[in-house]
């Protein structure tokens, strides 16, 4: 099954740039090909966490967390349908952390940060190393994801819009017909 490899903390504003087509061309004699996402790969066929891991680690300019997961449970947790609102709010966006690990201890949920009704992050779920929440933007400050998560469930996390989670799975699924 493909694997999905998920980079933090890359391409954001002038730190650790990098050009994802082309590391994705380096390793394309791996089954490599990125999602135009900073820091996303699609890896087709079987291959070793830890191999890929080297390999990816080899080539890349910088020192950063990579988060490897199983093609199919990302696409298991689409099929789940965690986000079920019958209508998009334009005022919340759908997010997915991509946990290190599982949490020792998960959180109770609905979880908000901050608490009450000025919420920046609200928790949906977790489904194995899928941290799922809604964010929506407030005046007087920007709340970074992964560090709330972080410090939250003490575990290293990354972070993909959903629209982002819904386009590795398409692609997961043509390659599966292929």
């Amino acid at each position: 099954m493909s694997l999905v490899v998920f980079l933090r903390g890359v391409n954001v504003g002038t730190a650790k740039r990098f050009q994802p087509k082309l590391l994705a061309r380096e390793l394309e004699h791996l089954g490599v090909s990125s999602l135009g996402a900073a820091g996303t790969f699609v890896v087709r066929g079987n291959r070793s966490q830890s191999a890929l891991r080297t390999e990816f680690f080899r080539r890349l300019p910088f020192a950063c967390d990579l988060m490897i997961c199983q093609g199919r449970d990302l696409l298991n947790l689409v099929a789940a349908d965690p986000f079920p609102e019958a209508e998009p709010n334009l005022d919340l966006r759908r997010f997915v952390s991509i946990l290190a690990r599982r949490p020792v201890s998960p959180p109770r949920l609905p979880w908000s940060f901050p608490a009450g009704d000025q919420w920046q992050l609200r928790m949906a779920g977790i489904s194995g190393r899928f941290m799922l929440y809604h964010w929506r933007r407030r005046e007087g400050g920007f709340v970074e994801p992964n560090g709330i998560i972080e410090k939250h469930l003490g575990v290293r996390a990354t972070t993909r819009n959903w629209n982002t989670i819904l386009r590795i799975c398409s692609q997961l699924g043509e390659k599966q017909r292929s």
